[in-house]
Order: structure tokens, then C-alpha cells, then sequence
């Protein structure tokens, strides 16, 4: 079954939205009195306090809720980052610096002859000394031999060309 607004309810609803409307104005009007004022004393600075009276949609104005993902980044001024603070390091940049002094350290173990590797060219290194010392002295024994046969030799001539004088 329809039921119908009779035409004086409808013209009550209507005068009672009318006197809503003009509060609201008044009200209005006097928050922009005391906002106009508040914007003369404050000598031009506007803080941004605009965030909580913005219009929520749906159920947001009802129920409070805190997500992280909504949250409005903030921006930094170029004076306000601070340089000289510790640094967080990506796990990448870590292990290279990790890497790096392993090498370092490495490295003076090495040259200290302490490691497996440092060990194995040191005996490979004495061994060629040896050979190179065993070679020399063969090639001196040789020449040596050389120069006695060529004094011999040269003795013999000197005999050999007395005789014929």
C-alpha cells in the first residue's frame, strides 16, 4: 500500500532546511571572521591544518583507522637531511666492503708467508733458485774448461812454432 506526504509535512520539511541552511551560513560566516582574523595576526605563515577538516567519504569519518600505506609522505628540506649521520648500508654494499677486507687481509697473510698458497711458491721459488745456481755454475765450470783447452792449445802452437824456428 502507498502512503503519500501530505503537502504540509512537505512544507515543514522545507521551512526546517531553510533554517538549517541560514545557521550554517551564520555559523559560517563567523568561522571565516575568526579564520580572516587568525590570517592577519599570524604575519603570513599558514600552517597546513587542513588535513583534519577535509570531507571523508563513506564510513572514514566513522571509524579511526591508522594504515601505513595512506599515510602522506613527508617532504624534506635540503637543510633538514642530515649528511653526516650514520648510513644504513644495502646488504649488497655490505658484502662488497665484506669482500673487500677479506681481500686485504688475504693479501697480508700472503706477502707474510703464512698462507697455503704463499707457502707453495716459496718451495717453487726455492727450487728454481737452486736450478739457476746449479746452471751457472755448470756454464763457469765450462768455460773454464774452455779457456784451459784454448791455453793448452795455444801452449802446443807455441812449442810446436819454436821447434820449426
Amino acid at each position: 500500500m502507498r502512503t503519500y506526504t501530505s503537502p504540509e509535512e512537505i512544507d515543514a520539511q522545507m521551512k526546517e532546511e531553510k533554517e538549517r541552511k541560514k545557521n550554517e551560513e551564520e555559523e559560517g560566516a563567523a568561522v571565516n571572521d575568526n579564520q580572516s582574523e587568525d590570517k592577519l595576526t599570524a604575519s603570513g605563515s599558514e600552517d597546513s591544518d587542513d588535513d583534519g577538516s577535509q570531507k571523508r567519504k563513506g564510513v572514514e569519518g566513522l571509524i579511526e583507522i591508522e594504515n601505513p600505506n595512506r599515510v602522506a609522505q613527508k617532504t624534506k628540506k635540503v637543510t633538514e637531511i642530515e649528511l653526516e649521520g650514520p648510513k644504513q648500508l644495502s646488504r649488497r654494499e655490505r658484502e662488497e666492503i665484506e669482500k673487500q677486507k677479506a681481500k686485504e687481509r688475504y693479501m697480508k697473510m700472503h706477502l707474510a708467508g703464512k698462507t697455503d698458497q704463499a707457502k707453495a711458491d716459496l718451495a717453487r721459488l726455492a727450487i728454481i733458485r737452486k736450478q739457476r745456481e746449479e746452471a751457472a755454475r755448470k756454464k763457469e765450470e765450462e768455460r773454464k774448461a774452455k779457456d784451459a783447452a784454448a791455453a793448452a792449445a795455444a801452449a802446443t802452437k807455441g812449442l810446436h812454432t819454436l821447434s820449426l824456428k
